[in-house]
Formats: structure tokens, sequence, C-alpha cells
């Protein structure tokens, strides 16, 4: 069986697939870079465990081969001044990577996207997967050129790029904050309501590995369940089913102005920004995108067709 190299394998979606594919023995080779991967996901058989740094493109070599297929997520997140260096740890690390498995002989590369590539889609305009895009926030900016990176070698490779919608469950780090801050009476969205994709952890976990190791795969997917809905009705939704309050609806300069003083304080310390300036921005986006052709080729079945079908799972 093929072995698949999963960058950023220590982070939250990218451990997620992991163990999925651990559990069903697929034979798993997992990049790491600062924080190890978990002891208990290391010991599993047929796992190996790297450490690389895509900065350093010699930490590489040797661990990719001709046949293996990679799928990317390592990045980073939480930080802040991302406009700093999010076009180097988006873009240039990733053409590391890229190089790299080009002078391997790697066979795919799945890069894990979003749909605001895109700019602004809805329910009634969705995203077809476009490369022409204009979004306004620095994580889809760079997100769209790894993209346009990838598939200008997609005569050499098999190209797939999955834009995931967000991801809703337990252990997921975006969730786990909202419902901390909730828990709190902290929680806030501002008014203008934002029409989003959703998609369940296992649901995107099974359309992750059939991107993987399904043969045939090439091109852009977008990865999200049948609901149609704002982020204000599904954090509303998610705040009952925690039996919290309701998100309060907040002016915009508001928010804008809690994020700068997370910010102010990552900066100075050196701990996670729990909420950045160009997240707000990129999160005020409307996003949705065209499942149709995830449905017919990755996953024709959803575990949970909506969210409300799903609340058991936050």
């Amino acid at each position: 069986m093929e072995r698949i190299i999963i960058t950023g394998a220590a982070g939250n979606l990218g451990s997620l697939l992991a163990r999925k594919m651990a559990r069903d023995g697929v034979p798993l080779r997992l990049f790491w870079h600062r924080r190890p991967v978990a002891d208990d996901l290391a010991a599993c058989p047929g796992v190996e465990t790297c450490q690389v740094d895509l900065g350093r493109p010699e930490t590489l070599r040797g661990h990719l081969r001709e046949g293996d297929t990679i799928v990317h997520f390592a990045g980073v997140l939480f930080r802040a001044d991302p406009q700093k260096f999010l076009h180097t740890t988006n873009t240039h690390y990733f053409r590391n990577l890229l190089d790299e498995a080009l002078r391997a002989g790697v066979r795919r590369i799945v890069l894990i996207s979003f749909p605001h590539v895109e700019g602004e889609t809805t329910p009634e305009k969705p995203a077809r997967g476009r490369l022409d895009g204009h979004p306004v926030s620095v994580h889809a900016a760079t997100r769209l050129e790894e993209e346009r990176l990838l598939f200008a070698h997609s005569e050499r490779l098999e190209t797939v790029s999955l834009r995931v919608g967000m991801v809703y469950g337990r252990g997921i780090l975006m969730i786990d904050a909202a419902r901390w801050f909730s828990r709190r009476w902290l929680l806030g969205v501002w008014r203008r309501p934002t029409w989003i994709h959703l998609i369940s952890a296992p649901d995107f976990v099974a359309a992750a590995q059939a991107a993987a190791c399904k043969p045939g795969i090439r091109g852009i997917y977008h990865v999200g369940d049948e609901g149609v809905q704002t982020l204000q009705q599904f954090l509303d939704d998610a705040a009952r089913r925690w039996g919290t309050k309701r998100p309060w609806r907040m002016p915009l300069w508001m928010i804008y102005a809690a994020a700068r003083g997370f910010e102010s304080v990552s900066r100075i310390t050196g701990w996670r920004a729990p909420l950045t300036r160009d997240f707000i921005t990129i999160g005020r986006v409307s996003y949705y995108g065209d499942t149709e052709r995830m449905r017919r080729e990755l996953l024709p079945e959803l575990r949970y067709r909506t969210y409300r079908e799903g609340l058991e799972i936050l």
C-alpha cells in the first residue's frame, strides 16, 4: 500500500486525519516541526514520524520517495501580524515542499485550502473552482498563491486542492475557543449576516482520506455539507447546544479592537492569538462552495447532512 505523507501532522486537522488513517492501517509518514506528533499516534503500526523544517528544504530530502502522496496542512496560525509572515510560511515554504516533491518523483499532492480564495461567494453564487479570485484577506490571498503554484505543475503531478468549509466538532480549535468564550458570556459576532459553508469533522476526514487514496483524483474539490446557514445562526444554535448565552451582536469596531488586543499580547509574550484582525477580515466574507464534484468523486454519503444533524458532536 502506498505511504501517505501528512505535513503539519501534529496540528489540529492534520492529526485528525492521521489518526483515522492509522486506524485504517494506511502506512503514514508524519511530518512535524516544533511540536512532536502525539506519542500514541507515533506508536501506531505503520506510522513513521519525521521532524522537518519547510524553511530548510534539505531537511525534506530522504523523506520523500517516488509514488508517495503528500497531504499538506502545515502552516502558521494564531499569531500576531499575519501579514508579516504568511507570504513566507504559506507561499515560500510551500514552494520548497513542491520543489522537493518534484525532485523525488512524488505522485500526488493534496493541498488543504478553503473557498475564501475565490472572494465572496454565496449559496446562490457558490465558488466553482476558479483560480482568478481576488480575496481580501492575507490568509486567503496567500493560499490562492499556493494553489496557483501547485496547479502550475499539474502535468507532472496529480494536483488536488480541497477547499474546505468551516470544520466543526469537539476538538476543533476554533469551535473549542467559541465554546470557551460562550461559557464566559464573552462570545460576540458582528451584526451583518455572513453565509458560511460547514462540514463535520468526521465528514471532512473521510473526504480528505478519499482525496489522498482514491485513484483518478485531480483538481479542485469544494468540501461542505448540504446545509445553508449564516455564521450567526450557527453560533446561536451552538450556544443553545452548550447551554450558554446567545452570542452578543457587536459593532465591528469593538471586535477589531479585541483582535488588536489579542495580537498585542501575542506579540509581547509569544502566546497564541485566538483572534487576529485578518481572521475578522476573512471571517466577514461569505463563502459557499459547489460540492457536486466532491459528492460524486470523494464522499457520496455524508454522516451529517447539515450542522443541525451534527449538533451532537459539538
